[in-house]
């Protein structure tokens, strides 16, 4: 499970909200691989990873839009990163989950759970401590 810390914070309301729901959203790939109640979790898989794609791009669009209000200068090596991250959501094989989903969704949620921290943590803290 993912928990939010203060740490994550970047000092800019709007977008620490956001983040803060793509934790949430994290956390819903995580109780699916931990439920054992359902034997075929496709459905489920495939409306998370919709759910992930599509408040990703609005995020995405959201911190980008900040960042060209503040004419912040790393702009656009940091848009090719979002763009990496969607591509790769956007990647999915969705007739690979079938047969071994909950290796799949282990994947899915230490790819997004990794990228997410070290994201904010080493990307989106600069956009409030630039020049």
């Amino acid at each position: 499970m993912v928990v939010w810390k203060e740490e994550f914070g970047i000092g800019i309301a709007a977008i620490d909200a956001q983040h803060q729901k793509l934790f949430e959203i994290t956390n819903k790939v995580y109780k699916l691989l931990n439920n054992d109640l359902l034997t075929d979790k496709y459905d489920q898989i495939v409306a998370v990873i919709e759910e992930l794609r599509n408040y990703t791009i609005e995020h995405f669009a959201a911190e980008e839009a900040y960042m060209q209000e503040i004419n912040y200068r790393k702009f656009l090596s940091h848009k090719a990163i979002h763009n990496d991250f969607i591509e790769r959501i956007e990647g999915v094989d969705l007739s690979k989950i079938d047969n071994e989903q909950n290796l799949y969704l282990k994947e899915i949620l230490n790819f997004v759970t990794d990228w997410l921290i070290s994201h904010i943590l080493q990307t989106d803290k600069l956009i409030t401590t630039a020049d």
